[in-house]
């Protein structure tokens, strides 16, 4: 039977929990899953989740880390985007519980009309991540593959944190958006918490917000930051930044210190499970001294393998 088993709300709306299904005793009710976020599906992947999912959301086959760790992913249904999720084949899908972006706040409110229970997810920092990863293992029945993810996470955060406690720069770094390089990630955003986590400092710090920010290049010329990173799912290329003679005054144009995410597996710079091994290669970026690539290339084989069974 479903019931509200919490609500959890603050100020950064960390996470809502509207409702999801009890758990009784040792089992879990949990059998049939719906992620309409790449975020909570490669969560669910981690947490040995796959084979409950049912349904998930648009663009899945151009996300390598479905079809390397759980192709029959790509076979499932369609439901769409934040933008147009499809609601009626959601439905159709009779879940036991529906994991979505907070920005569907208005689809979470007409599944829970209709009885189903649903997980609204906005993980825009470390804490809240680790949050997500626990409230979606309590639902599930999987809170010890959940502590287990969290335990790594925790691990790693406290090591980077050891390495650059006494670094004596910390350059001005730029992550840019997904679709241009004059959108960009404000302070509240877990793009920023990965920079500052790397010895960094987010050049748009000064910027609220927790979602891509459109900016004009005179504001990008005043940042002038050290270092520019692009997102693993950017539209452009490194070339297309460095070629923009809008920018040639940039120090980091002009020391061609433009760096794009690897997106080998997944964007390790949004707040997936492996989003602690975007902080470490952001490190190797910055602080080279502190990690070495082979340290980076043995950490990334050992996260793949525990927790996504890649070799």
């Amino acid at each position: 039977m479903k019931r509200i088993i919490s609500l959890i709300v603050s100020v950064s709306l960390i996470l809502l929990l509207f409702a999801c299904a009890a758990a009784d005793d040792n089992k879990t009710s949990v059998e049939r899953l719906v992620s309409g976020y790449y975020i909570s599906t490669s969560a669910c992947i981690a947490l040995g989740l796959s084979e409950r999912l049912v349904g998930i959301e648009a663009r899945a086959d151009t996300r390598p880390i479905y079809s390397l760790a759980a192709p029959e992913l790509l076979e499932l249904p369609n439901l769409g985007t934040a933008r147009d999720f499809n609601l009626e084949a959601c439905l159709a899908l009779n879940p036991d519980l529906v994991i979505l972006p907070a920005r569907l706040q208005d689809a979470a409110d007409t599944l829970t009309d209709m009885g189903v229970s649903v997980l609204l997810v906005n993980p825009e920092s470390f804490d809240e991540i680790t949050h997500m990863f626990r409230l979606i293992g309590e639902a599930t029945g999987a809170g010890e593959r959940a502590d287990k993810l969290i335990e790594w996470i925790t691990k790693i955060r406290s090591d980077i944190n050891e390495r650059t406690k006494g670094i004596s720069s910390r350059p001005s770094v730029y992550i840019s958006g997904v679709s241009s390089w004059l959108t960009t990630a404000p302070k509240d955003m877990f793009q920023s918490s990965l920079v500052e986590l790397a010895g960094g400092v987010n050049a748009a710090a000064h910027i609220a917000g927790r979602s891509w920010t459109e900016i004009s290049y005179e504001e990008l010329l005043a940042m002038n930051p050290n270092v520019i990173i692009l997102p693993a799912e950017a539209s452009y290329e490194i070339k297309d930044v460095l070629t923009d003679t809008a920018l040639s005054q940039l120090s980091a144009v002009q020391n061609k210190a433009v760096y794009k995410m690897p997106s080998d597996y997944e964007a390790w710079d949004s707040p997936v499970p492996a989003g602690m091994l975007g902080a470490l290669w952001l490190l190797n970026i910055l602080h080279e001294d502190l990690i070495a690539q082979d340290e980076l290339d043995q950490e990334t084989a050992d996260f793949y393998m525990e927790f996504f069974g890649i070799n």
